[in-house]
């Protein structure tokens, strides 16, 4: 299976081979679902839409990048299914070489995202490029890595009684130091 969107050299950095794994959507897609619970591959593909040896590969992929675990084996129909499940702080690990495929993979779900909002719900966004103190910068650092893990510990199943179904992309990082571009 080609996986030419994030295809890189084996002999590439690991940093930016795991990077890039997670610069295609249907991996992203993954991270959150395995948010809210462990699933096997074939529990993804039905909640996903899709197949469950194309979820089952693209599952491998964030397996072996350490942005899933799995989390228990089941027997079923005599065979065993690993349960993967996603830790949202995995992603610390990882250096920023492939960025702009990761940020470009996330604004495209984030554009999927949006056009499912629910009708007459609000939401809060910000956008920004400022220059904080380091002070400021490592509050703000906190407060959005504890919002990821706070989503993921709150995360239950896709159509949980009394649950809100919601979106989230968060991204904060240094900028170079030089003019504004």
């Amino acid at each position: 299976m080609t996986d030419q969107n994030t295809q890189t050299h084996p002999s590439a950095p690991r940093e930016l081979r795991d990077l890039r794994v997670l610069a295609h959507p249907l991996r992203l897609r993954l991270l959150s679902l395995l948010g809210g619970a462990a699933l096997s591959a074939a529990e993804a593909a039905r909640e996903l839409g899709d197949t469950q040896a194309n979820v089952s590969y693209h599952l491998r992929r964030l397996h072996d990048a350490g942005l899933v675990d799995v989390v228990e084996e089941v027997a079923i129909r005599g065979g065993k299914a690993k349960r993967y499940r996603h830790d949202p702080t995995s992603g610390e690990r990882l250096g920023m070489a492939g960025a702009p495929e990761l940020f470009l993979a996330m604004s495209a779900e984030l554009a999927r995202r949006a056009v499912l909002q629910a009708p007459g719900t609000r939401s809060t966004f910000t956008d920004a490029e400022f220059s904080i103190d380091d002070a400021a910068y490592r509050k703000v650092e906190a407060l959005v890595r504890e919002a990821g893990i706070v989503l993921a510990d709150a995360a239950q199943p896709s159509g949980t009684a009394g649950t809100h179904r919601v979106a989230a992309t968060l991204a904060l990082f240094e900028l170079a130091q030089g003019d504004a571009q």
